[in-house]
């Protein structure tokens, strides 16, 4: 096995602390013969971590097919002073991977002292909406503007790496340490993309409300959010009832506006009668008095009053009472008032589920 170790100037703009502890956080990558851990082995695992004004470096070569369990042990005794590994896609392949080759290699994994951050898994639900081809490292990388040096992927490098093992080629070896390095490097720089989901999370503040230029139609939230949490690159997504642009730390929520007559129905329709000529429903108990020929009973269609006003449409029945236009529609819509986004709780939960619906 062969051991190396570096030190990188650089430091890691995105805080530690919202992952872990910042002095017990380690990054890992690891290469391997193939995708199946019955079948193949790790030849290679490299470490990164922050200490101070510098990232610190490590890797484990397994120069032998017989080193494997050397590099494995090396990791699991290394990690052993973290609390938090930080990876890419680990959850799904390096960590079932590397304990299953351990379990193999008759070893004690040692992932269970350690907490695991995917970057993968968190960004993953963000791929459409910042417009990713795929979620590979690179690409990742290269929507942050990341540069690197190698030219290879780990499949790539499978072959590279059993041709070493039979001539011990230094360029061979070069390749094989750099893109790990570079893998390793990179996830660090990487970290900044949690900024989306960070962001997309919090809770914002409202600071005005007002009409679209030149329309009548769309009203438009200013909002704002932490002042730590800034977007790498501006963010904008729309639907014909919403559409947003989220820069920085600020996002405009563009809605559409619904200006005329829309419908309250009420539950329980067998509880009330449909007014023919008035087009309005009543009570029963109260129905009873109406003429026999100005009523009958109500159903789930003609169990409503109706509202002339200015509405939002909802994607939930945030704000009561919920108007619509036919009981089978899906939006719901509530009233347009001066105190209507005063309660910071309902305003948030009404962001967050345009979110998730434009996602």
């Amino acid at each position: 096995m062969i051991t190396i170790e570096k030190t990188f100037p650089g430091t890691i703009a995105y805080p530690l602390e919202r992952l872990g502890d910042p002095e017990k956080l380690v990054f890992f990558d690891i290469e391997t013969t193939g995708f199946s851990a019955d079948y193949n082995t790790v030849y290679l695992i490299g470490c990164i971590w922050p200490e101070g004004d510098h990232l610190r470096f490590i890797q484990w070569f397994a120069d032998t097919k017989a080193a494997e369990a050397d590099v494995l042990t090396a990791f699991f005794y290394f990690i052993k002073d973290f609390r938090t590994l930080v990876h890419f896609n680990g959850d799904m392949f390096d960590i079932p991977f590397v304990t299953k080759r351990a379990k193999a290699l008759k070893l004690t994994p040692a992932f269970g002292s350690v907490e695991s951050v995917d970057i993968f898994r968190r960004i993953k639900p963000f791929k459409k909406l910042l417009g990713l081809p795929d979620m590979k490292q690179k690409t990742i990388e290269r929507f942050l503007k990341i540069g690197r040096k190698d030219l290879y992927n780990g499949g790539e490098l499978i072959e590279v790496y059993l041709d070493y093992l039979r001539t011990h080629d230094q360029e061979e070896k070069h390749l094989l340490l750099l893109h790990n390095e570079d893998d390793l490097k990179g996830m660090p720089s990487l970290l900044p993309v949690l900024f989306y989901p960070d962001f997309f999370a919090q809770d914002f503040t409202l600071d005005a409300v007002r009409e679209a230029p030149g329309e009548t139609d769309r009203l438009i939230l200013s909002l704002s959010g932490d002042p730590v949490t800034i977007l790498p690159s501006p963010v904008a997504a729309s639907v014909p009832a919403y559409a947003f642009r989220a820069d920085k730390d600020r996002m405009e929520l563009s809605i559409r506006v619904y200006k005329g007559t829309l419908k309250y129905y009420y539950p329980n329709y067998k509880d009330y009668y449909y007014l023919i000529y008035e087009d309005t429903a009543i009570h029963k108990s109260v129905g009873e008095f109406v003429d026999k020929d100005a009523r009958i009973k109500a159903t789930k269609e003609t169990c409503y009053t109706k509202k002339d006003g200015t509405f939002l449409p909802q994607p939930a029945d945030i704000w009561v009472p919920e108007f619509k236009t036919s009981c089978k529609d899906k939006t719901g819509f509530f009233e347009v008032r001066k105190d209507c986004f005063s309660d910071v709780e309902k305003l948030n939960r009404y962001i967050k589920e345009i979110f998730s619906f434009l996602k």
